[in-house]
């Protein structure tokens, strides 16, 4: 039989250090069972092969209170040692040879079960704390057994609910502490109920691992500890004396109590200051007595201050608090509500806030309380605002004996600087059921504080301004006024212009005038109008735009001006001639031109229209006879001397000299008679815009001969003779006036082809361009202007525009030249009638 060697050290923890200012309880070992580390090596197996100074086990303990443990082992008398064990680390190393076959004691081991519960010891649990007990101190140690051995055996404790305790306890060795940083007070909990759950390390039962529990419930009680002063029961205290309160009669009593209940103190009351000789107190009861009649007190309202000390046993003041009593004399219903400030009645209270503070907003700066010293229905008032309506309301309106008064913000934008710098009120206090209504008023005063609320403003949303063009530069245009009616640095405005119309312009900064810029010239007859913005900013960027229009006063800087200092005209007796003057200013009047005559030879000759410029002659002359009366100057020509003249101030005039060839009417009217007459004098002019109109007249015939050949073509059809052809109004360069050729039906064949005159046409027209058309030559046939459209209704007449031709306007010409004209215009006649039968045959018949 083989035995096996049982070695049996005893193994123990000392405490390196004790602190005697906490319960000491014992360090223990770890149980974990047969593990080679971290246990208490109570059962431990070696092969007898291990090799001498072999590390076989690490010890492991802990102390409740957390100080270091020394580790040791002790043998049985007369045993071998066989281990050796490092007293700091708990190593255990083996120093002597084992051999399994010696056998020195034989132990039979029976296996523990885990079939007990844990069982808490010297229960219940009740534990006294003072409150003054620092965190993290341990206050008591609970004790658990469970009767099996190994891990059935060993015990762990934890709490429940751990997140909402004030405690916590140490789970090997059961000891209990006040968290750390919770601190215990007496005044606020007098008792915590702690529930300790005690669990073994399980074990196997019957087969099954079985895990056994026990609970517990630890009762601590706070104890109360002095450090708390006294505190008074029902402040704030007031006390009434009435005119009929006899002498000696207690007004109030002051309840004050010890902070610390659970052992209080004794207290004792004073009267510190206040009394003024009227008033005594119990230094035990704390009833306060009037100690004079009602009568002969001075004043109204006392003010006592009272000192509450806690006395200790040995009669020493260990803690003290103060209190106000305040003690109104009254009558019957003879004072009136009274307001007070903060420290005394007051009949005005004034009060500085920025304006427009938010609706709803409470006047926190006025502090007003008010009170009516009566009792009962004779101490019920009313309050009133009296003042600027809808701004403030006040709160309460019904007041019973006395009330904080509140005064709110009702309307925000009433409250406006620019209109108040100071707003004043009456607070109205009025008793309601009593037959004297008393009243008193109190004054509620209100200065208010600028803010930049308010936006530059200009006096108008636009300036109209007016300067003369010869206004040197940096003149003064026109001064513009923007105000900001908030106050300091947020009213001061500055001002700037822009705009595409500003270059010529710069704006004062803080004065607003506008100015032309030193360079600048202006010209009414460039630019006569100016626009721009201007814009007006206050010191935090708020602005506001006017719009500058301004206008260049024309001055008369110029003259009228003729095209030609030196002009000639042809007049027919009974038709005016026009001379035209230029005057460039801008405006009126100063480039209005009057006309008049300076000089003329013989004198009394010629009338001018003074506004238009028409000269014609005396209306007694009505031939070239009575001209050769006046004058011997055969030729009929006269140098008259024209002033033109403005109406500006001052006024500015030329001259021009005008000749003028005078001849009397010929037999030809009508506008060709009137351009040849115009373009006498300039014959080579005449020839080109003739040889133009007719190059212009033979394309266009061309053209309708050839869509009318192409028509009458298409619709196998022979048209009438006297076909019309309607063609549209061709626009002609402004130098020549187009016009059908009018032609009149008649049994005659020379009247057929009679041109109808429209002088009157003509003279509109050239009197609205202002062009001068030189006399045709009288030997030079002359074609007929082009046509427009623009005849007469007449009902027997008929117009062909296909025609091509010329004829020679009716036109005076001088004695001995009428039958060379006469030739001229029979020989185109004949011409033109050929003409037109042959384009009507050929209109007629295209197969030909």
């Amino acid at each position: 039989m083989k035995h096996v060697r049982h070695f049996a050290p005893s193994l123990f923890l000392n405490l390196v250090h004790v602190c005697l200012a906490q319960a000491n309880y014992a360090p223990y070992f770890f149980d974990n069972g047969a593990s080679s580390t971290n246990g208490n090596m109570a059962l431990l197996s070696l092969s007898e092969d291990t090799p001498v100074g072999t590390h076989v086990y690490t010890l492991n303990g802990t102390d409740p209170e957390g100080d270091p443990v020394t580790y040791g082992m002790t043998y049985e008398t007369g045993s071998r040692s066989y281990f050796a064990i490092d007293t700091n680390f708990g190593n255990v190393t083996l120093i002597e040879e084992l051999d399994r076959e010696v056998a020195e004691k034989v132990r039979i081991l029976v296996t523990d079960a885990n079939d007990e519960s844990p069982e808490f010891i010297n229960t219940p649990y009740i534990v006294q704390v003072p409150e003054n007990t620092p965190s993290g101190r341990s206050i008591f140690k609970i004790e658990a057994a469970d009767k099996d051995t190994g891990s059935g055996g060993s015990i762990t404790y934890f709490l429940q609910n751990i997140r909402t305790n004030k405690f916590t306890i140490d789970r090997h060795s059961g000891v209990l502490r006040i968290k750390t940083g919770i601190t215990l007070d007496y005044e606020k909990s007098r008792t915590h109920f702690v529930t300790v759950v005690a669990k073994d390390g399980g074990g196997k039962l019957r087969g099954d691992n079985k895990v056994f529990s026990a609970t517990t419930t630890v009762t601590i009680n706070v104890e109360d500890v002095q450090d708390t002063p006294p505190m008074f029961i029902g402040t704030p205290y007031y006390g009434y004396v009435y005119e009929d309160t006899l002498a000696d009669s207690e007004v109030l009593t002051v309840i004050a109590l010890d902070g610390d209940r659970g052992k209080p103190n004794n207290i004792h009351y004073c009267l510190v200051n206040g009394s003024e000789g009227s008033f005594e107190i119990n230094n035990m009861t704390g009833a306060i007595s009037v100690i004079k009649n009602p009568s002969k007190l001075k004043k109204e309202v006392y003010e006592l201050k009272i000192q509450a000390s806690e006395i200790s046993l040995d009669g020493d003041v260990t803690a003290y608090a103060f209190a106000t009593v305040t003690i109104r004399v009254v009558d019957l219903n003879n004072h009136p509500p009274t307001f007070y400030g903060e420290n005394e009645p007051q009949n005005r209270f004034e009060l500085t806030m920025y304006e427009h503070p938010p609706e709803g907003e409470i006047l926190r700066g006025l502090k007003i309380t008010v009170n009516d010293s009566d009792q009962g229905a004779n101490a019920k008032f009313n309050l009133r605002l009296v003042g600027p309506g809808g701004i403030f309301r006040v709160v309460p309106q019904t007041v019973l004996n006395e009330a904080q008064v509140t005064i709110i913000v009702e309307n925000s934008a009433a409250i406006d600087y620019e209109k108040f710098q100071l707003l004043t009120f009456k607070l109205l206090a009025i008793e309601v059921n009593t037959p004297e209504k008393f009243s008193s008023t109190a004054d509620i005063v209100i200065r208010l504080l600028d803010t930049n609320d308010n936006v530059p403003k200009f006096s108008s949303d636009y300036y109209i301004a007016r300067i003369p063009e010869n206004s040197p530069g940096g003149s003064n245009v026109v001064a513009v006024t923007a105000t900001d009616p908030d106050s300091g640095l947020w009213g001061e405005v500055k001002y700037s212009i822009y705009g595409t119309g500003a270059d010529l312009f710069l704006i004062h900064p803080s004065t607003g005038i506008i100015y032309t810029q030193p360079w600048a010239t202006l010209d009414a007859e460039v630019t006569a109008k100016y626009n721009f913005y201007v814009k007006a900013e206050d010191t935090d960027g708020k602005y506001s735009l006017a719009e500058v229009f301004i206008t260049v006063l024309d001055v008369n800087d110029h003259s009228p001006e003729f095209n030609k200092n030196i002009q000639e005209k042809t007049m027919i007796i009974g038709s005016p001639v026009k001379i035209e003057a230029i005057d460039q200013d801008a405006e009126e009047p100063n480039n209005i031109v009057d006309y008049s005559i300076m000089q003329a030879d013989p004198a009394n000759v010629f009338d001018i229209d003074q506004s238009t410029g028409e000269i014609k002659l005396k209306s007694y002359i009505r031939s070239l006879d009575i001209i050769h009366n006046i004058t011997k100057n055969k030729d009929c020509i006269w140098s008259v001397v024209v002033q033109a003249k403005d109406r500006g101030s001052p006024s500015f005039s030329t001259t021009a000299v005008l000749k003028i060839d005078i001849t009397e009417e010929t037999l030809h009217k009508g506008p060709m008679a009137a351009f040849l007459m115009q373009t006498k004098d300039n014959p080579m002019k005449a020839l080109g815009v003739l040889a133009g109109v007719m190059g212009i007249m033979v394309v266009i015939t061309i053209m309708i001969s050839t869509a009318m050949f192409w028509r009458n073509k298409r619709s196998n059809k022979i048209m009438p003779v006297r076909r019309i052809i309607k063609k549209r109004q061709i626009q002609q360069p402004r130098m020549v006036r187009m016009e059908w050729l009018k032609f009149k039906w008649s049994s005659n064949p020379a009247e057929k082809f009679a041109i109808e005159d429209d002088t009157q046409s003509l003279q509109n027209e050239n009197s609205n361009n202002n062009i001068q058309v030189p006399s045709l030559p009288p030997t030079a046939p002359a074609l007929p202007p082009p046509p427009v459209l623009a005849p007469k209704i007449n009902t027997t007449e008929w117009r062909v525009t296909t025609v091509s031709g010329s004829l020679s306007p009716k036109f005076i010409n001088k004695p001995g030249k009428k039958r060379g004209l006469n030739s001229t215009h029979n020989a185109l006649v004949s011409e033109l009638k050929q003409k037109f039968e042959k384009r009507n045959i050929a209109s007629s018949n295209p197969h030909i």
